[in-house]
């Protein structure tokens, strides 16, 4: 591609990118619906005026591991130590459960595919997108209603977290099992073993740069190494574990989590995605998105596919929720409060689209769940808090109403 070309592309993406990415937020989306929806409209399937290449998927690359490398230095590990065992159960439930429905989903639509089979893994990959949970937006929800601190929603919070990690290992674990020669067991193995490694690694990568913080702190070569981690530790991954990419860049967040400076970082990360390479990454799933191939059946689809999306979750989460000791309406506030998805969502679908396990034109039914779930979660979570306070509301004034009417009854008597 002409250098001159990439510059024109480049200034389009990122014009076009702000302007529906801050139009989407003017209507309570998500600002990335509005960045893929800009894709859409500058791509093949609308005007024409980009179109996918080397260059731009190679820029996307960055701006993918910018993004789960932020995820990574963005998880509380105090928080999850706090909530523990119940989190950790809830988000089982949440990234299994999904996984078997959206399987299922596929099947009714294009029959019973045999193990091991292209089909069979398409079918897995479907799944695996459901398991994502984009928390984001459910913690503003929560930080609004003044919920966020209550063990409801650090539970919320905390399972959301653990989710993505569990849903990036069967991501891990599903991709590595679609290539031919692949055995199950070697996968696996390879996947512990990367883990492992990382732990290792990352005690020491850890300490040095805790000393390193200490000694320079706030300074913009912490930043600048931090990322040398998440890029070195994603080659690491892909090179010599066969482990996705992006799986290294969050475990490269997760080890800079706890530094003093992890907040800095993120900033200077932020600045770079949300600046280029990010507007690049979500607009280059709108060029990938073919609408011209969408018919009948693709729609009837992704609305089945946004429905299962939103009722597995709060099927999944809310019962095993009930086990764990939730009780009444807190139990359906925790399966509504993980249905969002979002950024990982998207993240899956692309990689799912690299290696062949995804078609272009079911990039219309993610985006779709990415949109309906973000709008209609924050309207169920307010809708049942509203109702508790007005139960709260009428049982104290029921309450308070009860010392006057016994003190008319000893009037009367």
């Amino acid at each position: 591609m002409d250098k001159l070309e990439v510059l024109r592309e480049l200034a389009i993406i990122i014009i076009f990118a702000k302007a529906f990415g801050l139009l989407a937020r003017k209507v309570k989306a998500p600002q990335v619906a509005g960045e893929i929806i800009a894709g859409l409209l500058i791509g093949p399937s609308v005007l024409g005026l980009v179109s996918a290449s080397d260059f731009l998927s190679g820029f996307a690359e960055i701006g993918v591991i910018l993004l789960m490398f932020t995820a990574g230095l963005e998880t509380n590990l105090s928080e999850l130590k706090k909530t523990g065992i119940k989190a950790t159960i809830i988000a089982c439930a949440g990234v299994f459960v999904p996984l078997i429905f959206g399987t299922l989903l596929y099947f009714a639509f294009y029959g019973p595919q045999s193990i091991g089979s292209e089909g069979f893994f398409k079918a897995v990959f479907i799944g695996t997108i459901l398991t994502a949970t984009s928390v984001s937006i459910t913690v503003q929800t929560l930080r609004e209603l003044g919920k966020l601190s209550n063990e409801v929603g650090q539970t919320i919070m905390s399972a959301a977290i653990i989710d993505d990690v569990i849903g990036i290992i069967v991501l891990t674990v599903v991709i590595g099992l679609k290539s031919p020669e692949a055995k199950s067991g070697t996968v696996v193995l390879y996947t512990a073993l990367f883990f492992i490694f990382a732990i290792g690694v990352g005690f020491i990568v850890y300490k040095l740069f805790k000393m390193y913080d200490s000694k320079y702190p706030h300074t913009r070569r912490i930043p600048i190494l931090g990322l040398a981690l998440a890029f070195g530790l994603s080659y690491v991954a892909q090179k010599y574990f066969d482990v996705a990419d992006i799986t290294g860049a969050y475990i490269a967040g997760v080890i800079l989590c706890q530094l003093r400076d992890s907040e800095y970082i993120s900033e200077k990360m932020d600045i770079n995605s949300y600046m280029l390479f990010g507007p690049v990454f979500f607009c280059s799933i709108g060029l990938q998105t073919d609408m011209k191939n969408i018919d009948t059946t693709i729609i009837v689809f992704s609305l089945c596919f946004v429905a299962v999306g939103l009722l597995s979750k709060i099927i999944g989460c809310g019962s095993v929720a009930r086990l764990c000791g939730y009780r009444g309406k807190d139990t359906l506030k925790i399966g509504v409060g993980m249905m969002t998805r979002g950024e990982v969502a998207l993240i899956v679908a692309q990689r799912g689209l690299s290696v062949g396990m995804l078609d272009h034109r079911y990039f219309t039914a993610v985006i779709l769940l990415i949109i309906v779930s973000s709008i209609i979660t924050p309207l169920l979570l307010k809708a049942l808090y509203s109702k508790d306070d007005q139960d709260k509301n009428a049982s104290s004034a029921d309450d308070a109403s009860s010392p006057d009417d016994a003190k008319v009854s000893e009037a009367k008597s």
